[in-house]
């Protein structure tokens, strides 16, 4: 194929942004994936409307539209090439590829071969996400182990009825909340991130990630992702800040903090989530709690130390118990 002739695929950085954060959607489908109803134009047009920064498209076993999203990137947002790959036993989130660089995915846990299709992806420097693990369809269920998969999607906007959170993303929290310690302790840890899954319009960002990269490149955004440097938000009007100060130095979220046996102090800042709790989590589950103001807008600050939590991590919850936001841990030594 000649230059002239060769899909116009979409620049993997753009100009003149540096670090920052930066909020985009890592599970996004079109027309071309069943049950998709939004032309890519659409999907660009809506992201662009709830504030994002970039999307990952993730179309069902193929990558047939990556050339259809050259045109329709710009400065203000971001297209990473991906897939959903979707086995027999659970679908999964190969981001950063190659333009037009297909994954198999006709195979199951007992065929073996996983690994293999995990290694093709990184070795193209992407980043693979275990997709929805409690989904309650056929096949959606995630049936592998996490080990191997890069990151967890834990918050999954899809099916659902009236709002962007459900059962299934309850289970996925926890389960990945329960192995947050070990991996922390171990030195091995599974960044969370959320997503649409949008197939329809209107449910673009509902929720997405929001990431701190070093500048507004997709292989930045994934090595950001990487690291656990993000945080879930469930739309654009969702303003989340985490630092934990110890003995003069700070961290945020995804970093780790030396404290020297100084005490840390954590604080949070929330913006539009009225009338909303806040909540701290460490190795020993929920630690500390506290209200929002009724316009949604405010800080919490407690106080620990190395000894007492290996990391601090944050849910903050609409009023009916539903999440608005949540984070990856900050890591104390």
């Amino acid at each position: 194929m000649d230059t002239a002739s060769r899909p116009p695929f979409p620049p993997a950085s753009t100009a003149g942004r540096g670090r920052g954060w930066y909020r985009g959607d890592c599970h996004v489908h079109s027309a071309r994936s069943n049950g998709g109803e939004l032309t890519p134009a659409q999907l660009a047009a809506a992201a662009r409307a709830a504030g994002l920064d970039f999307i990952a498209i993730t179309e069902h076993n193929t990558t047939d539209t990556h050339g259809a999203f050259g045109p329709l990137a710009g400065d203000d947002l971001l297209v990473i090439l991906g897939q959903e790959v979707t086995t027999r036993t659970g679908h999964w989130l190969a981001l950063g590829l190659e333009p037009g660089q297909v994954v198999d995915w006709r195979y199951g846990i007992r065929d073996g071969v996983l690994d293999r299709h995990l290694a093709g992806v990184r070795r193209a420097g992407g980043l693979c996400v275990a997709a929805h693990p409690h989904a309650p369809y056929p096949s959606g269920a995630f049936m592998y182990p996490y080990e191997g998969f890069d990151a967890v999607e834990v918050w999954n906007g899809l099916w659902r009825s009236d709002l962007p959170w459900g059962a299934d993303n309850e289970a996925a929290l926890a389960e990945w909340g329960r192995g947050l310690p070990a991996g922390v302790h171990g030195g091995r840890w599974r960044p969370a991130i959320g997503a649409s899954d949008a197939h329809l319009a209107g449910q673009i960002a509902t929720p997405h990630t929001v990431v701190l990269a070093e500048e507004m490149s997709a292989a930045a955004l994934l090595d950001a992702i990487r690291a656990g440097r993000a945080w879930i938000a469930e739309s654009a009007a969702v303003g989340l800040s985490l630092t934990v100060a110890a003995g003069g130095r700070d961290a945020g979220i995804g970093e780790r903090l030396p404290t020297r046996g100084e005490p840390a102090t954590v604080r949070v800042e929330v913006r539009g989530v009225p009338s909303g709790t806040v909540s701290f989590h460490t190795e020993r589950g929920r630690v500390h709690r506290a209200a929002l103001p009724v316009d949604g807008s405010g800080a919490v600050v407690w106080a620990t130390s190395a000894a007492e939590s290996l990391f601090v991590r944050v849910e903050v919850r609409h009023a009916g118990g539903h999440m608005a936001a949540l984070t990856n841990p900050v890591v104390l030594r």
